[in-house]
């Protein structure tokens, strides 16, 4: 168990870059951390960190052996999941983080909390890049692609984007018959709040180059929702945020062909960690409900 105790120690600094926040993360020390990792090294006789001042970093002995180190422990967490999966029901705390447009899930949030009662869900919603191993999560949805070779993933499901206004809006300022004719309406804008720049609107091709004027600007997607439906202007949104509004009519899409643009959800968790049952469910819920194809 020393020994497991000491691998444990191991892998956590490796995948956290940290001995603090390995510590942090098993409860005990910087320093302990560190002792436990220098009594390895001498055990197998290499240096498994580069050690600075400001971070360390993995030898090449060290890769070769955290990968060996993951695969032991997710053979040990199998054995676990096996015995855990012949309880009742998957049960536990799930916490996770999701874009701040995933608050336009919590119906099927909420659904998948009234299937699952046993397990809480610990949901942190924000546009910040979160550490999905350092902080702590179970999990995290994102969109974009993934470049952390720490984490696995899985595809929920993918979305276009559609350009939206109201009813009265259009009656009042007439409906774009071409993208060029964009740069005489009041348009809605989002701005991205970790690096603060507007989000472009995926135009096709041919339109990419056209100025879109902008009368509004938000980082979050409900108040342009809000806007756009107050009749304020023409706002570019994932489609799944507005299919419901343009089936209740509150909302009309105008230059479907001019929007090009695609995108995909996606899950991701630790890659030394086997989808727990609390994990899976969900995961297979919300790919099932929450998102579907484009529009």
């Amino acid at each position: 168990m020393d020994s497991l105790g000491a691998l444990n120690a191991f892998v956590q600094a490796a995948e956290t870059r940290s001995f603090t926040a390995a510590g942090r993360q098993l409860g005990v020390s910087s320093s302990a951390i560190g002792k436990a990792v220098a009594r390895l090294e001498e055990r197998l006789g290499v240096t498994l960190f580069h050690r600075s001042t400001r971070a360390i970093t993995l030898t090449p002995e060290g890769g070769l052996f955290l990968e060996r180190c993951r695969r032991i422990f997710c053979e040990i967490e199998a054995a676990e999941l096996e015995l855990s999966q012949t309880r009742a029901e998957p049960r536990g705390t799930l916490r996770v983080s999701l874009p701040l447009v995933g608050m336009l899930m919590m119906p099927s949030l909420s659904a998948f909390m009234r299937i699952w009662p046993a397990i809480e869900l610990d949901l942190d919603f924000t546009d910040r890049l979160v550490d999905v191993i350092e902080e702590g999560f179970d999990a995290v949805i994102r969109t974009g692609e993934v470049s952390d070779s720490r984490l696995m993933t899985r595809t929920l499901g993918t979305f276009g984007y559609k350009l939206v206004g109201a009813p009265a809006y259009f009656s009042e300022r007439g409906i774009p018959a071409t993208p060029a004719e964009l740069a005489t309406h009041r348009c809605l804008r989002h701005r991205y709040p970790s690096t603060r720049k507007l989000e472009d609107w995926p135009l096709s091709d041919e339109a990419s180059t056209i100025e879109v004027p902008t009368t509004a600007v938000s980082s979050a997607i409900e108040p342009l929702l809000d806007l756009a439906e107050r009749g304020l202007g023409i706002a570019c949104l994932p489609d799944f945020a507005v299919r419901d509004r343009i089936a209740e009519g509150t909302l009309v899409g105008v230059l479907d062909d001019a929007v090009r643009h695609t995108g995909a959800f996606r899950i991701l968790w630790p890659s030394s960690r086997h989808l727990s049952p609390k994990l899976r469910v969900f995961v297979d819920f919300i790919a099932e409900h929450a998102f579907v194809g484009p529009s």
